[in-house]
């Protein structure tokens, strides 16, 4: 059973202003198996955030067919699907209260909300978010308030959490945003260690930059305007051409102890 399997996918949205269809996807067929690691690259408006919403189990195709850990969106109780699946997103961190410390903020995962519900926080759920803080590297901000975090600090205790449940999928929306050099490799080192420790998990991560994806990533799509550019093994979709198509700009894309990047190709 795969993880997430789509096929002819589109989606649109009705402009009332100027009484149009607006296509966010087009004829998506995408298929994540389990202990794939993928990554979606692709420009602002591409339909990244479409896509993950889609996975995500938090709207319906307009046209197409989408099954979510073997469940077809539209004849699933949705709210009850999204229990299997771990989510990490910006506007998370904004919503818990930051005088929880790490530990807590990590505990609220054990049940999918952003508050500490103590009352249904077992043995078991404390032990495991034991063994998470040390998996993911974030001991030191066990005891530390939320709010007294930095930005790169908060996303590695959001890793944690959505941990907790033990996801049957995890997909993590731009988790690099705005964090500086230090911050971004230690968050990536930090999805790798995931990764190793959960090597069935299938992951998604959704990032504009090559730089940004982890070297345990064993997929990539790339999206252009609603639509597919190239999805498979990352070693033959990163492409210095595929890449350029995608980003609309020439690149050259290189490879080294497992990393990507891509340079802009400057013209005499």
């Amino acid at each position: 059973m795969a993880a997430i399997r789509m096929s002819e996918v589109t989606v649109w949205r009705w402009v009332a202003a100027e009484e149009r269809r607006a296509v966010l996807l087009s004829g998506v067929d995408w298929t994540v198996e389990r202990g794939e690691h993928w990554v979606v690259l692709g420009p602002n408006g591409a339909g990244k955030t479409t896509l993950l919403n889609l996975a995500a189990a938090f709207s319906h195709p307009s046209e197409g067919r989408v099954e979510v850990l073997g469940e077809r969106l539209g004849a699933v109780d949705m709210r009850k699907l999204r229990e299997s699946i771990g989510t990490v997103e910006p506007g998370l961190a904004r919503r818990i209260r930051g005088r929880y410390t790490g530990y807590e903020v990590v505990l609220t995962g054990a049940t999918g909300s952003i508050a500490l519900l103590h009352d249904r926080i077992e043995d078991d759920d404390r032990a495991r978010a034991d063994r998470l803080i040390g998996e993911i590297g974030v001991e030191p901000l066990r005891e530390r308030r939320f709010e007294d975090c930095s930005q790169g600090e908060r996303q590695r205790l959001l890793l944690a959490r959505g941990l907790m449940d033990e996801p049957s999928l995890l997909l993590l929306d731009e988790p690099t945003s705005g964090l500086d050099l230090p911050s971004r490799e230690r968050l990536i080192a930090s999805l790798d260690t995931m990764a190793e420790a959960n090597a069935d998990l299938p992951t998604v991560i959704v990032t504009h930059h090559l730089e940004e994806i982890p070297a345990t990533t064993t997929h990539a799509l790339l999206l252009r305007d609603g639509t597919i550019v190239a999805a498979g093994p990352i070693a033959e979709v990163l492409t210095s051409d595929a890449v350029s198509t995608t980003f609309d700009i020439a690149v050259d894309v290189a490879h080294n102890a497992g990393r990507w990047a891509a340079m802009v190709v400057r013209t005499p």
